[in-house]
């Protein structure tokens, strides 16, 4: 194990009937608040009147800015900006899933400083100060809500690009379970999917064959993931389900998976940003098409690790015929939730890999993952096609 800092400096509220407290909590850093949220299913819930209720109800005022879509846009942050500006807003709350908290946090970010605020996910400025943040997660996914990261996509040049800073930690995270219970069965499988991958990252890219105590953390995250994805999708008024997915999926990008690991790549993010940026599909479902495919292509340098994971984890998708065999499993385990596994399935043939290797390489330079390149990235994208599997 390596030496390493941890710090994570947001307040967690965790539970059921906890929403009452987000007026209290988001009050206390300023009176002005601007309410960031998603399309409608936020109002449809009744949640979103009972989030503005709770802030007026403690004395501020609520400004709103709606409509937040997935893959969030730089244009929709742009948006707020202007409306944090205009009527001096002093603290934003999000009120949605990983796609409203990024830009809350992208708004909070961009309002205190006189450049573009896509100026911070190109590497061109460093974040140095905020707005305070409050997040109020409505899925297990992304993480956000407890991470220094965020995630905005740039229409104009098709960039889907991600970065973290110590400043970008939300002052305050509220999750309730009982605000999934609604979710759509299609987003809470890509959520499981997504927090799935971050550990598959960490696990499979560190080089350190001896971070036990990190392995374990990991390990028990996964199970957790793998045994309660099926019961929320059975059942969505699951409690128990819902509260395990809500709380694995934060713990598994909120820093403690990564530390002592030393340094880690983040290689299905970066290849499912493309896709994304250029087909605007769901992140979850990228990932379950990218994740198999570049464990498919590094399965003779970390096969023995991803037989460790899955037998571990998962025994009912281990192989002991090889790790082929259970990456096969991984697929059909995803198709089995509703996700897709093959880019043919949203509509990407093979001719389209170049393209897509090439809308790659900006955000892999930013990242610093230059081994990347576009010849790599094409191999990878080529085992995400069923004909490079041997099937119709």
């Amino acid at each position: 194990m390596q030496n390493f800092v941890f710090h994570n400096p947001t307040k967690v509220i965790f539970g059921q009937d906890t929403i009452p407290l987000v007026g209290a909590e988001t009050c206390s850093l300023g009176r002005r608040v601007l309410l960031v949220t998603g399309m409608s299913s936020a109002k449809e819930s009744g949640i979103f009147h009972e989030v503005s209720e709770s802030i007026t109800g403690n004395g501020g005022t609520v400004f709103c800015l709606e409509g937040v879509m997935p893959n969030p846009t730089l244009e929709k942050v742009r948006k707020g900006i202007e409306l944090v500006r205009r009527e001096n807003i002093e603290v934003i709350c999000g009120l949605g899933g990983g796609s409203v908290i990024d830009s809350a946090k992208a708004i909070g970010a961009g309002s205190v400083v006189q450049h573009d605020v896509w100026k911070f996910f190109t590497g061109k400025k460093s974040v140095r100060s905020t707005l305070p943040v409050v997040t109020v997660p409505t899925i297990a996914a992304s993480g956000s809500e407890v991470n220094s990261g965020m995630v905005l996509t740039n229409v104009d040049t098709c960039q889907k690009f991600g970065f973290a800073n110590r400043h970008l930690f939300p002052k305050t995270a509220i999750i309730d379970p009982k605000t999934t219970f609604t979710v759509p069965g299609n987003q809470t499988a890509y959520g499981c999917i997504d927090a799935l991958t971050h550990i598959f990252e960490f696990y499979f890219t560190n080089k350190q064959p001896d971070a036990t105590v990190q392995y374990h953390y990991m390990e028990g995250l996964a199970s957790t993931l793998f045994g309660n994805c099926q019961l929320a999708l059975d059942n969505p008024s699951d409690y128990q389900a819902r509260a395990n997915l809500m709380w694995s999926s934060a713990l598994t990008l909120n820093g403690l998976c990564a530390s002592g690991l030393g340094k880690v790549g983040f290689p299905m993010h970066l290849i499912e940003h493309s896709l994304s940026a250029l087909y605007n599909i769901p992140h979850g479902a990228g990932l379950a098409i990218v994740g198999p495919g570049w464990m498919e292509s590094r399965h003779k340098d970390v096969g023995d690790r991803i037989q460790q994971f899955f037998r571990i984890t998962a025994d009912s998708l281990y192989a002991p015929s090889g790790v082929l065999a259970t990456l096969g499993n991984l697929r059909s385990w995803y198709a089995s939730i509703g996700a897709p596994t093959y880019l043919e399935d949203i509509g990407v043939n093979e001719q389209d890999l170049p393209k897509i290797a090439r809308n790659s390489q900006a955000l892999a330079k930013v990242w610093r993952m230059r081994e990347y390149d576009e010849q790599l990235v094409e191999r990878i994208l080529r085992q995400c096609l069923r004909e490079s599997n041997g099937l119709p």
